[in-house]
């Protein structure tokens, strides 16, 4: 953890930039009314989204750089890391929302925050947006910034989640947007995967590296497992986990065929710890157990 900083409170973010805090819990901080500061890599304890409007300095998420452009966002859930690529102060153009999990707890938005898988893509997979699309989401952060400026009563946290979950709903949206436009390139993407699905079951790799992951595949392509997986679903129509069953599940179909393995055998030659969790699955995505499908067969 060397030479990253830790921030765990809004008020504490705040203060290091020079912000007034108006709510413990929550903070919508137009960039270049703050106090420049030197770049630093900062753990935070909170939820962050950025809009980074003019290129100054490279951003780093984790141990990787990424050069923003003007309209670009990028997400962090509590535990993830992002800092600016240089020791210079910087004076920040664009607006940030911080907000704790605490304000989102017993709340629609806590109940659906694990939807918005954009808080665990990668900094190269940061939501690039329209000018179009930049304005919705600055008004969608004027109506929180307006929340958070009035006396908080018993209806603040319920209106500031709720606009909070509307902005991010719009995220959603524009992430569909940049799947779409984008549909090239993830086609080709899925032409490979299908490929390297082939290969992990032809060179035998569930006997070194077990069942095949989403992550394995992810790391082919330096892409997130969220990221890579959202993309298969926007491509398809199914994840990038039913792809890998459906295709478990035609090796163990071609296997079965073999009256000289067990149905232990196969199990394991497929990568699974344990032929009862082989059976279970293959049940429950065929409608009969292996030796079932042997005996019909």
């Amino acid at each position: 953890m060397k030479d990253i900083v830790k921030i765990d409170t809004i008020a504490a973010y705040n203060s290091l930039r020079g912000v007034e805090t108006l709510h413990p819990l929550v903070s919508v901080i137009e960039m270049s009314k703050t106090k420049p500061i030197p770049g630093m890599r900062t753990l935070f304890g909170f939820y962050c989204v950025f809009l980074k409007e003019v290129k100054c300095g490279d951003l780093m998420y984790g141990r990787n750089t990424y050069d923003y452009q003007e309209g670009t966002l990028v997400f962090l859930a509590p535990g993830q890391i992002l800092g600016v690529n240089t020791k210079e102060v910087i004076q920040p153009k664009g607006w940030a929302l911080l907000f704790h999990p605490d304000l989102i707890k017993g709340t629609s938005l806590g109940r659906n925050i694990k939807n918005y898988t954009f808080f665990s893509y990668e900094v190269n997979e940061a939501l690039h947006l329209s000018e179009k699309e930049r304005q919705i989401i600055i008004d969608c952060l004027k109506k929180i910034e307006y929340e958070i400026s009035q006396p908080i009563d018993k209806h603040s946290k319920t209106l500031i989640t709720n606009n909070i979950e509307l902005f991010l709903n719009y995220c959603m949206r524009f992430y569909d947007r940049q799947f779409i436009t984008r549909s090239n390139v993830n086609s080709d993407i899925l032409t490979q995967f299908e490929r390297l699905l082939d290969e992990y079951f032809q060179a035998g790799l569930t006997q070194t590296l077990g069942l095949p992951s989403v992550k394995y595949f992810a790391d082919q392509f330096h892409l997130s497992p969220n990221y890579f997986g959202d993309m298969i679903k926007k491509e398809t129509g199914k994840s990038a986990q039913e792809h890998i069953q459906l295709k478990l599940i035609d090796v163990a179909k071609e296997k079965i065929f073999d009256p000289e393995k067990s149905i232990s055998e196969i199990a394991y030659e497929l990568g699974f710890a344990y032929p009862q969790h082989f059976t279970r699955m293959f049940k429950k995505q065929v409608g009969m157990s292996p030796a079932e499908y042997r005996a019909v067969k």
